[in-house]
């Protein structure tokens, strides 16, 4: 009799595969009891073969014909090959046999979800809340749609009822998380990550997302406590090292971030990102030797992996190796074309090459994609003004100043710019906006003319401007 078999061990489900494949081969017909049935399809399913498993069906229905969750099979694997359609129509069959199997109207809901038709996919999860037992899936699902919709407000809503049933519902806190994040209320993630540890200090998840949470709001000590929470849980949680080991990097414990870092090889094999993270520790603590086989040790993983290549550049480019750091920012930038610094290492070492013309140009790239880099506007001005083109570096910091209206610096440089190209009553003018940003900072000025410190003129401007600062 069927309740005599128990199929729940993986050696009873490879039996029953076997006398099905059996069964086919022989072109006959043997009696399966449900069971059986539901452990063979869940075999195919889980082989990634969804036309076999569909086939079972077909065999399983015909000997269970009033058997719903067979026919709830078929359209979750039609679904997965895309036969929308199908997979509706299947699931009207199952209806006509359980009209009130809440199960039925979440699979159609995540169908219809699938199929872009939002409202009628809510319409169903909603139905199915009220004919479901457990109501954690439909919790969920709801979350998921509300989140494919951007309504992350409702999946915040939905994710906590999961967790209110299942606090051991590991997905559901990773999305949690990922929408607070989407939403920037990490405040507000920090306050429920702490009231659900009280009621489950033993989440590692739950610590590792508060740990996140803190490292996003950049209180660095307080993450670190909370990834180390997480690992005394679950010591093989490599994800907390690694990122335990960033929050190190943001505080400047570099050494201690390398220790960090490496231990994630105990629990996961190394990875590119990895030892990218550990090259730049070495970078910044100017070990530029190890720098760079950390770096190579990257792009051997992954080729791909641009800011690898780049801190290769790096620590070229610290040894004065110019021309060999170009070539390994340009493999950078190959996969990378619209990242600024990039542009900007590959400006300065141009420079540095005496490539003045293609200096310029990768400058002009860097204020393009980033124009609020302050550092790159100098330099790329300065260049001109090397060159005496004193109209071009005018321009140049004209511009800048559009972009970034509120810094002083670059006032101060077109002052020594108007100077140099004889425009004293223009110097003057934008010497006093200068100094209505940042009187304190009126060296700057000194620093790059120094001949205009005896000014007489300029020197009564600055102490109006600083006798009372």
């Amino acid at each position: 009799m069927e309740e005599e078999f128990e199929f729940g061990s993986p050696e009873e489900q490879k039996e029953s595969v076997n006398r099905y494949e059996e069964m086919i081969r022989n072109d006959d017909q043997y009696f399966f009891d449900s069971a059986a049935f539901d452990s063979i399809i869940d075999y195919y399913t889980e082989k990634n073969d969804p036309l076999k498993a569909l086939q079972v069906i077909e065999f399983a229905s015909n000997q269970h014909p009033f058997e719903t969750s067979f026919i709830l099979k078929k359209a979750q694997l039609l679904a997965s090959v895309q036969q929308y359609e199908k997979a509706l129509e299947a699931l009207l069959k199952a209806e006509l046999l359980e009209p009130s199997d809440g199960d039925i109207q979440l699979v159609r809901g995540s169908i219809l979800a699938s199929t872009g038709k939002y409202e009628e996919a809510e319409e169903a999860m909603l139905n199915a809340l009220n004919n479901v037992e457990s109501k954690e899936d439909v919790y969920y699902q709801l979350a998921g749609l509300y989140q494919i919709q951007g309504a992350y407000e409702k999946a915040v809503h939905y994710l906590k009822k999961t967790l209110e049933i299942n606090l051991e519902n590991p997905d559901a806190l990773y999305e949690l998380a990922f929408c607070y994040d989407i939403l920037d209320r990490q405040e507000e993630s920090i306050t429920f990550y702490n009231e659900f540890i009280d009621r489950d200090p033993y989440s590692f998840i739950a610590w590792y997302n508060l740990g996140n949470a803190y490292h996003k709001m950049s209180r660095f000590e307080e993450a670190i406590d909370a990834y180390d929470y997480s690992i005394l849980i679950k010591e093989n949680f490599a994800s907390a090292y690694f990122n335990k080991g960033n929050a190190l990097v943001n505080l400047d414990k570099y050494s201690e971030a390398i220790l960090v870092y490496k231990q994630t090889f105990e629990y996961e094999p190394p990875n590119a990102d990895t030892y990218c993270a550990i090259g730049e520790c070495y970078e910044k603590l100017e070990q530029m030797d190890t720098a760079r086989d950390y770096y190579k040790k990257a792009v051997k993983l992954d080729s791909n992996l641009s800011d690898a290549w780049f801190g290769i550049g790096v620590t070229l480019d610290f040894e004065e190796r110019y021309f060999e750091s170009l070539h390994f920012y340009k493999k950078a930038l190959e996969l990378e074309d619209d990242n600024p610094d990039y542009w900007f290492a590959i400006a300065d070492a141009r420079y540095k090459l005496g490539q003045i013309e293609e200096s310029e140009k990768a400058y002009s790239k860097v204020v393009d994609l980033n124009p609020t880099d302050i550092d790159a506007w100098l330099d790329f001005s300065s260049i001109y003004f090397e060159q005496k083109k004193f109209v071009e570096a005018i321009e140049t910091m004209s511009e800048a100043i559009k972009c970034n209206p509120d810094t002083a610096e670059l006032y101060y440089r077109l002052v020594a710019y108007l100077f140099a190209n004889g425009q004293y009553n223009e110097a003057l003018n934008f010497l006093e906006l200068a100094l209505a940003f940042g009187p304190e900072k009126h060296n700057i000025l000194f620093d790059y003319l120094p001949q205009l410190q005896g000014n007489q003129i300029i020197a009564e401007i600055i102490k109006k401007y600083t006798s009372n600062s």
